[in-house]
């Protein structure tokens, strides 16, 4: 058993207070929030002031891409993708992605990042690499023309359900572009069958939604709704280049919006129409999407991404405000990706925590915690990762981890793919 106590607490169970009670944390749970508890603890954490938090959630990612940070940099989405990414994916392994997913789990955890909703292949091999890192991941089907199969997507759907608690999985294809109208149509049996919400990759681009429109009449959201691939909700990575229509849909249909403002700027995409999105009540994630397109994995960033991005878009410096973009990497990015029970600090609630270092420069003096994190708050403020009632990450250092073999896995793939 774990107490915390000397410190803040932000709950985000019913808004942005913040107390100074004591986390008790029982194997994997939150046991007691309060003061005063009668409960002997194994180790006796002093927050000496800074913050005990829910961790962030990575709503959009394809952790094994850690293999082209910065290989493929200063280019165009559909050259960057076509020309140089998919080649080289070609070459990846299994192991690969093992390697590589435990690279980018190194990087989530510094973040004070616990979970992931990570779009990739290899499933059997990212499943492991979680649950041996100890890491939290929801896999969402990245099924095309080109790889996978129905047949494949609904196994995975009952595999990977039914694997280990640190691991999910979610229905899903890569995109419109890359999916035909007929597997589309598979793709939203298997999801009338299961009842169960899609997730892909949508409107990210302009040129996109152009030849969407030019091949059915119609943007990506509106075909997906047709197609009832949106019956029982889901959620549409990027979601940049959608009309008023498209956003009535996802109004109607419960679908996620998932924001990836760093990506979508270095890729030059565009802007998500987040404040309208937050007008219209649209569910909101935060998605960091793949080091190869980013490069970082680092939710501080995309938090301040977002912030600026729209008070740019909307020419108003008090549009977006900052708790709820905290919001959205908290509480948004854990419903979306159906971890329920990881989304705030509550009695029964999964110990997926953070404590951020309110003893730095960035930190101080103290006004207003919650807006800081978002307008000041980096990587450095993060002092611990909780993770399922486990510390994988405290004070700079990785808990029972080789990271020095982890590094060099990495490079060698690296080289023998190039």
């Amino acid at each position: 058993m774990i107490r915390f106590y000397n410190g803040r607490v932000l709950t985000l169970k019913n808004g942005f207070e913040i107390t100074n009670d004591e986390v008790w944390v029982d194997g994997s749970e939150i046991c007691f929030i309060g003061k005063n508890a009668n409960l002997k603890a194994d180790r006796e954490i002093d927050l000496k002031g800074n913050l005990l938090m829910p961790s962030f959630k990575n709503a959009h990612t394809h952790s094994a891409m850690t293999f082209a940070r910065s290989l493929a940099d200063d280019l165009a989405l559909q050259p960057w993708l076509f020309d140089m990414i998919f080649p080289m994916e070609a070459r990846l392994t299994g192991d690969d992605i093992y390697k590589l997913s435990r690279l980018a789990f190194l990087e989530y955890l510094t973040s004070g990042i616990t979970a992931c909703f990570d779009m990739y292949y290899f499933p059997e091999d990212m499943a492991r690499a979680s649950v041996d890192a100890g890491f939290r991941t929801v896999m969402c089907c990245g099924i095309n023309n080109f790889k996978e199969n129905i047949q494949l997507l609904e196994d995975y759907y009952i595999r990977y359900n039914n694997y280990n608690e640190l691991v999910g999985y979610r229905l899903g294809f890569h995109a419109e572009y890359t999916t035909s109208l007929e597997r589309m149509k598979e793709i939203a049996g298997v999801a009338e069958k299961y009842e169960a919400p899609v997730f892909m990759h949508s409107s990210e681009t302009e040129s996109e939604v152009q030849g969407c429109l030019e091949r059915y009449g119609k943007t990506p959201t509106a075909l997906f709704d047709e197609l009832g691939l949106f019956n029982h909700g889901g959620g549409g990575f990027h979601s940049v280049w959608i009309n008023d229509e498209d956003l009535e849909i996802y109004k109607k249909r419960g679908v996620w919006a998932i924001v990836n403002a760093g990506s979508n700027a270095k890729l030059a995409s565009g802007i998500a129409p987040v404040c309208r999105m937050q007008e219209m009540g649209i569910n909101l994630a935060i998605g960091t999407d793949g080091p190869s397109s980013n490069n970082a994995l680092d939710m501080f960033r995309e938090m301040f991404m977002i912030a600026g991005t729209q008070k740019l878009r909307k020419k108003d410096a008090a549009a977006c405000n900052a708790n709820e973009i905290l919001k959205m990497a908290t509480v948004g990015g854990a419903h979306c990706m159906g971890l329920n029970d990881c989304d705030c600090i509550d009695i029964g609630k999964k110990a997926d925590l953070i404590v951020i270092d309110l003893m730095r420069p960035n930190m101080q003096p103290i006004n207003n915690i919650t807006k800081n994190l978002v307008y000041s708050g980096s990587k450095e403020n993060v002092k611990l990762t909780m993770i399922n009632g486990k510390i994988l990450y405290e004070n700079g250092e990785f808990i029972d981890t080789d990271i020095e073999k982890i590094y060099a896995e990495a490079q060698e793939i690296v080289e023998r793919i190039k």
